[in-house]
């Protein structure tokens, strides 16, 4: 999201509403094309009416509160009259390259209302009540990269403004945000009897857009180990650097203070009902209290050489997991001239393949050197396969069931990557070294994807998730967050094991804010303060 939105500042993009054509209850069709120095991308937004019995944020739903499609370029009236008949089917309507990502979504009903009567009343929201929620409206689904028929990723690869990871889906959820904002003002317009008053700029710009995501992400994580190894290497790439800097500058200290009170405030307006979740904030709050503590004193490691670094240590030898991947957020914060740049390396376009010339001596070597932790797992325990995913039929959708209670299991998605590698190792033991990897292979198929997996991972070294995928303590929401946190979601409110809700652009810069110097700055968003 923040490359996203650093780019057109950069680039001096506008958003122009070129199509707003809905009724006094906001349902109708609307365009708003994002114009960039090179291109334009039109959203295309369909909002249809919706009992409340129907609006769910579940895979399975057919219907939603707005329907939308990201279109390449600026649509005519016959293309909008052919969305508007295939936009609100989602995966059952028909779609074509031009047409580069499929969304849905339903509005936060107790904000929506509220925020609407309020302003139709003439006065603005109450920012506690804003604060509770974070959005006015929360997609189901983000479909990009060739699914139901939507544009291929090769299609936009090597645009610049979408070659990076996401950035397309990423731009149709922030066009979603300018809908929303501009439906509930219709809305409450239309509604008043003339006291109507349009949402105060901050409040605006505190609302976010909200996503209920499930199983759906996470075999993403497994399927693509090259591009995971991307992102944790720029990850890891920028903490090294900040952890490299000599000497703190003054206004560097002065700006990791103002974070962390900011930090500290945005923990503190995250309330979620998940006992494991509150837990955690609440870890992490008294982490975060830790780290002002030992930077606000005489012997501060902040006056050390390599301060950050220093800071690095102490926090993980002292605080939570949480609170660390906390800290590190703030420490990136503060060096965008070290770190920006790495922005450009997070994508991967090609796929490893299999090095059969590699003898089978040497495969057995490299799952010793990096597949230790998969070795180390006992795979005749009942516990460690107690689960398998497989795709659901009805909606295509992953899905996460219990071997020894549910049917499916074998129609299981290869994501045991634990299991499959001891497999494989146990027969690389029994097996002649004279056979060549390319004999092996033709005999036994169903070991190719795993020998390229531990191929690639020789030369990716982040790109494997060291953890049984199928054992009795997998949390799926573990992998949902990990994906989602380089997306730049915040404020996690797991509602099961399997899925969470998430607040996506909460602060970021309104459409005519891009061009804003502060552009960047809505790290740890934080409510306005009433005025």
């Amino acid at each position: 999201m923040r490359t996203l939105v650093r780019r057109m500042h950069r680039e001096s993009w506008t958003i122009e509403r070129t199509r707003f054509n809905l009724d006094r209850n906001g349902f109708g069709a609307a365009v708003y094309s994002a114009c960039g120095p090179e291109r334009s991308y039109s959203l295309v937004a369909f909002a249809n009416p919706l009992d409340n019995d129907q609006r769910t944020d579940r895979v399975i739903a057919e219907a939603w509160d707005a329907s939308f499609v990201l279109y390449d370029g600026v649509p005519a009236d016959e293309d909008i009259a052919r969305l508007a008949s295939r936009a609100p089917r989602q995966e059952a309507g028909r779609f074509e390259g031009s047409e580069l990502v499929l969304s849905r979504a339903n509005r936060s009903m107790r904000l929506f209302d509220y925020v609407c009567s309020s302003l139709a009343a003439g006065v603005q929201p109450d920012i506690a009540r804003l604060t509770e929620v974070g959005y006015l409206m929360r997609t189901t689904a983000v479909y990009g990269n060739g699914k139901f028929g939507v544009g291929d990723r090769a299609k936009i690869a090597g645009r610049p403004e979408l070659a990076g990871p996401f950035q397309a889906e990423l731009l149709t959820v922030y066009l979603i945000r300018c809908f929303t904002l501009d439906q509930v003002e219709h809305v409450a317009k239309a509604k008043s009897s003339g006291r109507f008053v349009p949402l105060e700029r901050s409040r605006k710009r505190f609302l976010g857009i909200g996503n209920a995501t499930g199983l759906g992400m996470a075999p993403f994580l497994v399927t693509h180990p090259e591009l995971i190894h991307r992102w944790v290497h720029a990850r890891e790439s920028a903490l090294a650097r900040v952890r490299q800097v000599m000497d703190a500058a003054p206004e560097k200290i002065d700006r990791f203070q103002a974070l962390l009170t900011r930090a500290r405030q945005h923990l503190d307006e995250w309330q979620v009902e998940d006992s494991r979740q509150h837990a955690s904030i609440l870890e992490t709050r008294s982490g975060v209290a830790r780290i002002r503590e030992w930077v606000s004193v005489a012997a501060s490691p902040l006056v050390e050489k390599r301060p950050w670094n220093r800071l690095y240590q102490m926090a993980e030898a002292c605080l939570s997991v949480e609170t660390q991947e906390f800290l590190v957020s703030l420490l990136l914060e503060l060096y965008p001239e070290l770190v920006d740049e790495l922005e450009s390396t997070l994508s991967s376009e090609g796929r490893s393949s299999i090095d059969a010339s590699q003898s089978m001596r040497e495969l057995q070597s490299t799952i010793e050197q990096n597949y230790r932790w998969a070795l180390e797992i006992d795979f005749d325990h009942p516990g460690s396969q107690q689960h398998f995913w497989y795709t659901s039929v009805n909606k295509l959708e992953p899905r996460f069931g219990n071997r020894y209670s549910e049917a499916g299991a074998d129609r299981e998605m290869p994501l045991a990557i634990a299991r499959d590698v001891q497999r494989l190792y146990r027969q690389l033991t029994v097996t002649d070294d004279a056979v060549s990897l390319a004999q092996y292979l033709l005999s036994h198929p169903q070991h190719r994807h795993v020998v390229r997996r531990i191929q690639a991972n020789a030369v990716h070294t982040y790109g494997e998730i060291q953890d049984n995928l199928v054992g009795e303590d997998c949390l799926p929401l573990h992998l949902l967050r990990y994906k989602l946190a380089f997306f730049g979601a915040s404020k996690f409110d797991p509602k099961s094991a399997l899925w969470t809700r998430i607040t996506l652009f909460q602060g970021a810069p309104l459409p005519d804010e891009l061009h804003r110097e502060d552009a960047d700055d809505w790290c740890f968003p934080v409510a306005p303060t009433a005025h």
